[in-house]
């Protein structure tokens, strides 16, 4: 029989009426009451009443919100991409939308000094009553966190007493902890992404895009794609916007390599440690014959920002894409080759 209303042997029969008549005193507690939740703790036993009824009086509680720890440990600019960001923040958007209410506080630990750029990335998914809830600890998270949590109930490796019966401080036999995405999950190829912008790259010469950062601490980010062939790609940093210079006369911060960003979508971002002109290169130099069609997205992040501050009007970051054109106007959306 397979344990379920309906299909019970009279042994199961049995243990269910027993099961029920066991848990009298915390029935009205539990989120329901009919044989079908309570088959759900017999099934997960094997129908064995004794060990049914400890599971549930331990973890049968009716739970009005949760309280929640976010260890960014080894958070870095790789998470920040965008595909990535947008799923994250759909995820998000579901909870909000389909368990209201559900976290009683969020805390933050070890969050790097990137943190803020990627809260920022998605906070919008957020309500307003959600985001207070977040708390973003300092060095003394241990000692804040035991003002929350029993330090029975708290990892030892977190400040409380919980291990698991050999030791480990982590508890994880009871905690599923994150690690590297095996390739064999990767579905990168098929992960459709909406450029904003796109320029040709003629065959023999580049193309340079260049972003005024006015802020040290921005991170400067990119996505790019191209047609038929790889292209070459590396940031540079020069003095004055506008001033027309090649790759060997500026200086090299990512350096130019060629990229299959034809095969596989291309995304990267660098912290820009200081001010100045950022140049984004896109470089076809080695092409005699083909010239390449790129499809891209830049964006500037400012902590404090969710958004690009170039799609702001008025904004403090500028971005301007030069071009030897006679007809080039200031603005413009073509490129330079050097």
């Amino acid at each position: 029989m397979s344990g379920r209303v309906g299909d019970l042997s009279p042994k199961q029969a049995e243990a269910l009426e027993e099961f029920r008549e066991r848990i009298q005193d915390v029935l009205p507690l539990l989120p329901a009451q009919h044989d079908h939740f309570l088959l759900r703790w017999l099934r997960a036993r094997n129908f064995n009443v004794n060990k049914s009824e400890a599971m549930l009086r331990k973890l049968g509680r009716h739970v009005e919100a949760i309280t929640m720890i976010y260890d960014c440990e080894g958070l870095g600019l790789k998470h920040l991409w965008k595909p990535a960001i947008e799923t994250y923040g759909e995820i998000l958007t579901m909870f909000e939308d389909n368990y209201p209410e559900g976290l009683k506080r969020l805390f933050v630990i070890k969050a790097p000094k990137l943190f803020p750029v990627a809260y920022n990335l998605v906070k919008h998914f957020l309500s307003e009553i959600t985001r207070n809830k977040i708390i973003v600890l300092g060095a003394n998270w241990q000692e804040v966190l035991l003002n929350y949590i029993d330090p029975e109930q708290l990892p030892a490796a977190y400040g409380g007493k919980l291990t698991d019966p050999d030791g480990d401080s982590r508890c994880r036999t009871k905690i599923h902890y994150a690690g590297t995405v095996p390739t064999s999950y990767y579905v990168r190829e098929s992960v459709k992404v909406d450029y904003e912008q796109c320029l040709t790259v003629s065959r023999g010469s580049s193309q340079q895009l260049e972003y005024e950062i006015l802020f040290p601490g921005c991170v400067l980010r990119w996505q790019f794609s191209s047609d038929g062939a790889d292209i070459g790609f590396g940031v540079f940093m020069k003095g004055k916007i506008g001033e027309r210079q090649n790759a060997g006369q500026m200086q090299e911060v990512v350096p130019s390599q060629r990229y299959n960003a034809h095969l596989v979508p291309e995304d990267g971002s660098l912290t820009c440690s200081e001010p100045g002109v950022y140049v984004l290169r896109f470089d076809n130099t080695y092409s005699i014959f083909q010239s390449k069609r790129i499809s891209f997205t830049v964006e500037v992040l400012l902590p404090g920002q969710s958004q690009s501050p170039k799609k702001r009007a008025g904004s403090q970051v500028e971005a301007s894409n030069q071009s030897q054109s006679p007809n080039n106007q200031g603005g413009s959306e073509s490129g330079a080759s050097s």
